[in-house]
């Protein structure tokens, strides 16, 4: 039975040659069952019908042939722009025989050093202290595969597309979502982290190519003595390859962008192990699709990127720190949609609600204690310190318009390091005052979603309301620069339903808003439904379609942004 949106059995693309061929075995075949049935001389009749009949297949044969590759049926070779998930089979993946034979071919490939089956690298690459999503026990992965190049992922790639393998990548493993939990069987989990190396620093052209397991801080590192930065600022553990995956961005994302806004090229190896390069170095091109952001936030669910050059800036020669702290989450958020709309240009707006501020005086992270009030802390630079003056001032002009409690700025570096150390210290102060006040075993949920700036003070204060009325703890910290905010649910595993309710209830509050489910963290596993909430069931279709043409075997990261399996209830 063949399945509208799934790719049939017979080749696709058939050319002349292989018309050709197919007529002539299928004519030579004829021929011999009829010179059989020549030696019977007492049947000339006989003889003759099967000449007829051979005749007439013949050519019949070759008009259906012709009428198949010039208007093919739409139950073999399906012509809508789009593919519904009802309308596919459920993957067929190795069985376990088969998936011994690629692992033998895996150890050939790589060596017994770079295979790894030890319970602990499998544990280590199924969750971590950023998410709560982990594969269920039967959906563990089989191997963890340590790549040191482009060829060998090209490789490994080709063994799985033969055997028909899931492969799931993996690089810094700080993903939130559940981007790289595996979700079928056999499963393998292709580790990046050895693809580290700084391959070219471009300085006149501001930009770097490196591999996919390189860390964004090392890339500030090696570029700071040049006074060159990189722009977006995730978790430090982030590596390159998730951070496109992901589309990530930071605290940084006001002033440099997201992912998208800082990836110049990429490699990447497509499930059949073709290896592609989406552009060249130029900034400005207008070269057809733009494959470099469609896989920019693809989770992996196209291809694997093992190499990208990135985009630099020039750090700001004068920066300083501003933190003004407010009576009300309004009048922060206000004061934000104020500064945008008025042009006042700044490198990053962060906002941290009274709660959090709490945890981080409680967890004694900083070496001072702060106004236990909503905050923001603004990063301000510039290249003419007089002019970072006036950006100071109007800053604290427009904070004043909407009552603000306490106003302070960095006048050298080390107030500067001291100002900004609340904001990030906020992890690891909700770990402390989680485990202290709500549960020794506290579970904190960090999700996200953007809004647009003008619906960002409604949106926030719907969702604190809707926080004070679970009882949970839960407290507000916002890229809010961008309309993007996180809500850190702290919970006891007994109340794992009632977070959840808070978290469905905050993402579709977002999409009333004309927002997003995911504002950096990306779709994982955990925001598919909202994900088609959001956007439409025929654009989720689209989607499909696009993964399903690079990925007909659906084993690039299964399961991740959009269902693939129309028997997947999760």
């Amino acid at each position: 039975m063949f399945y509208r949106g799934a790719a049939p059995k017979i080749g696709f693309r058939i050319t002349q040659r292989q018309r050709f061929q197919r007529t002539n075995q299928f004519q030579r075949f004829l021929a011999s069952s009829a010179k059989s049935t020549k030696t019977d001389a007492k049947s000339p009749s006989r003889v003759l019908l099967i000449s007829v009949f051979t005749t007439g297949a013949i050519v019949g044969f070759y008009f259906a042939v012709r009428k198949v590759l010039n208007n093919p049926p739409e139950f073999l070779f399906p012509s809508s722009s789009k593919t519904e998930l009802a309308d596919l089979p459920s993957p067929q993946y190795a069985n376990l025989l088969e998936f011994k034979v690629a692992k033998d071919k895996f150890l050939e490939l790589l060596g017994k050093e770079n295979v790894s089956e030890t319970s602990n690298d499998i544990e280590t690459h199924t969750k971590n202290n950023y998410t709560l999503h982990e594969p269920e026990p039967n959906e563990k992965p089989q191997l963890i595969l340590y790549p040191s190049s482009t060829a060998q992922v090209s490789e490994i790639m080709k063994i799985a597309h033969d055997f028909k393998i899931p492969i799931v990548p993996f690089s810094g493993g700080t993903s939130i979502e559940g981007q790289y939990i595996s979700t079928r069987q056999p499963c393998i989990i292709v580790d990046l982290s050895k693809l580290n190396k700084i391959i070219k620093f471009n300085e006149k052209d501001l930009d770097i190519t490196v591999g996919a397991g390189v860390s964004w801080l090392d890339i500030n590192e090696y570029v700071e003595p040049f006074g060159l930065m990189f722009g977006p600022d995730p978790a430090p553990g982030a590596l390159i390859g998730g951070m496109i995956g992901t589309s990530c961005s930071g605290t940084n994302a006001m002033r440099y962008g997201t992912m998208k806004e800082n990836v110049v090229n990429l490699t990447v190896v497509l499930a059949d192990g073709s290896v592609i390069k989406t552009k060249q170095r130029a900034k400005k091109s207008s070269n057809g699709y733009n494959l470099t952001n469609l896989f920019i936030g693809s989770e992996g669910t196209l291809g694997i990127v093992t190499e990208a050059t990135v985009k630099l800036h020039i750090k700001p020669k004068y920066e300083t720190v501003a933190v003004v702290s407010f009576n009300s989450i309004v009048d922060a958020t206000d004061t934000v949609t104020d500064l945008i709309s008025q042009g006042v240009q700044l490198n990053a707006v962060e906002l941290l609600d009274e709660k959090m501020m709490s945890c981080i005086n409680y967890s004694n992270q900083t070496s001072k204690k702060w106004d236990v009030k909503p905050t923001l802390f603004f990063k301000i630079g510039n290249n003419n310190s007089k002019i970072l003056k006036e950006l100071i001032k109007d800053v604290q002009n427009i904070s004043k318009t909407h009552n603000y409690h306490n106003f302070q700025f960095a006048k050298n570096e080390a107030q500067q390091v001291e100002l900004w150390s609340a904001r990030k210290s906020i992890f690891w102060s909700s770990i402390d005052y989680g485990r202290s006040q709500v549960s020794p075993d506290v579970k904190i949920w960090s999700t996200d979603v953007a809004v647009p700036i003008s619906n960002l003070s409604s949106m926030i204060e719907e969702t604190i309301k809707d926080t004070e009325q679970t009882g949970l703890y839960t407290t507000i910290v916002g890229h809010v620069g961008d309309g993007n905010f996180h809500c850190l649910v702290m919970y006891d595993v007994k109340d794992s339903a009632k977070a959840m309710a808070l978290v469905n209830r905050m993402t579709e509050r977002s999409i009333k808003y004309e927002g997003t489910c995911s504002g950096e963290h990306g779709i994982g596993v955990s925001k598919r439904s909202h994900l088609e909430v959001e956007l439409g069931k025929d654009t989720i279709d689209v989607m499909r379609k696009i993964k399903l043409s690079l990925d007909p075997l659906k084993i690039m990261n299964p399961d991740k942004i959009f269902k693939i399996d129309p028997s997947d209830k999760k």
